[in-house]
């Protein structure tokens, strides 16, 4: 038969829907026993973004990414959104418009034959969602209100070192019925350029000012916080205890950090300095006068460096640690934990270990889980994206290094992690669905 004479059909399920629902791709059609390479691409921003794959048809002239590895490409294993995954490009992974969603083109060949293709688009915002920019009370950054009159659970949402506005989350969080403040708190416009000495009293006001905006259902106001954020939100819990109702750390820290790569490279701040204030007083951190603390593994590294690294030598010395560790027994109300077993950023998953531990001593009476992805690294983002970025440069001071993990490893994460945060703030928060 004669590739103009076959009849192959691509077929992908759902076509259109959330971006945290995995889809089905297969073809049918095929020669029994034919190589045909299967390819995606996804304009995100201004860049498109391809991975491919080949695969050998099965008896019945099909493929279908359920049940076939790859025989070779970008990806291998059974991964039903591997060629979403395993993609490479430049850039943003979202547009900046969060109503615009993702569309992936897909096509399949023989040799070098097209046979095939089809689409699908992945939404962000759901129809009726509704995005606010947020200017007032000191506060900046985006609210988004999900579908119909509510009451709505709500949660803020606190990026990490790289500073600005995560919509893309809060985005999510709205369309699945939850209203989600993205709270700048520096590296925005109108926002401090660095993390040195940021108030965590902005961030209470922030709580305040999220509860009397759409006032959550069973009065229910999260915070989910990754990486700094996810230290920055295991802060907030155990300091304004009566304002967060649970707490969701994204490979968080145990302890108080200074401000490392976001740091004002001010005399006296630097990555060395305060990162946090309460009551107009800088709270301790791990580095300081600490005995066994170092960057030289990380400074002095030949070829990839690892901030992780230089952060375990600052456990060898357990006054300074204690000192800087965050007293995540006084939250009052459940935490989750989500960290990855070979984060190269800091250790993620001890530190989760350690939060937990904190925990069940002191005898917490609420639910407390943690789940750790023991091959991944620090970027534990968001459902089926791209993560094949392992090494990248820091938005803020410029250096290069990895944040460990593989991109097989990592999206196993990222989708793990975002189903383990929705079913958790479901069981806690009343949301219904």
């Amino acid at each position: 038969m004669t590739v103009a004479a076959m009849a192959v059909a691509l077929i992908v399920e759902p076509a259109v829907e959330l971006i945290d629902v995995p889809r089905r791709i297969a073809l049918s059609g095929l020669p029994a026993g034919a190589e045909v390479t299967l390819a995606a691409e996804t304009l995100r921003g201004d860049q498109l973004w391809r991975a491919d794959a080949v695969f050998i048809a099965a008896a019945d002239g099909t493929v279908d990414l359920m049940r076939d590895a790859p025989l070779r490409g970008d990806y291998a294993g059974v991964e039903p959104m591997g060629l979403i995954w395993a993609q490479t490009g430049t850039g943003d992974l979202f547009d900046p418009d969060m109503a615009r969603p993702l569309e992936t083109t897909l096509s399949a060949r023989l040799g070098d034959q097209p046979v095939a293709s089809a689409g699908f688009t992945q939404v962000l915002m759901a129809e009726g969602v509704v995005r606010r920019p947020v200017s007032e009370d000191g506060l900046v950054g985006t609210l988004f209100l999900p579908a119909g009159d509510g009451p709505h659970p709500a949660i803020m949402i606190l990026n990490g070192s790289g500073g600005g506005i995560n919509e893309p989350r809060a985005a999510l969080w709205a369309s699945r019925g939850v209203a989600a403040l993205a709270l700048g708190y520096f590296g925005a416009p109108g926002l401090p350029k660095y993390i040195s000495n940021t108030p965590l009293e902005y961030f209470a006001g922030g709580l305040d000012w999220l509860r009397a905006a759409v006032r959550p259902k069973n009065d229910f106001v999260a915070v989910a916080g990754q990486s700094r954020g996810g230290e920055l939100a295991l802060l907030l819990g155990a300091s304004f205890p009566e304002k967060v109702s649970a707490v969701l750390g994204y490979v968080p820290s145990a302890f108080v950090h200074g401000g490392q790569a976001a740091a004002d490279p001010a005399p006296g701040l630097g990555r060395d300095g305060p990162c946090w204030t309460l009551d107009g007083k800088p709270l301790v951190h791990q580095w300081q006068d600490n005995a066994t603390a170092s960057w030289k593994p990380y400074d002095e590294a030949a070829g990839v460096r690892r901030n992780a690294d230089a952060m375990r030598t600052a456990l060898g010395d357990p006054r300074a640690m204690a000192r800087a560790r965050i007293p995540a027994e006084r939250i009052a109300g459940p935490v989750l934990l989500l960290s990855g077993g070979d984060d190269g950023a800091w250790p993620s998953d001890l530190y989760s270990l350690i939060v937990q531990s904190s925990l069940m001593a002191a005898g917490h009476q609420h639910e407390v889980v943690w789940e750790n992805w023991s091959e991944a690294g620090h970027s534990i983002l968001f459902p089926y994206t791209p993560a094949t970025r392992i090494s990248h440069r820091h938005p803020m001071n410029g250096t290069s290094s990895t944040m460990g993990g593989t991109p097989a490893a990592n999206a196993e994460a990222n989708a793990g992690a975002w189903a383990s945060a929705y079913a958790f703030v479901k069981r806690h928060s009343g949301l219904a669905g």
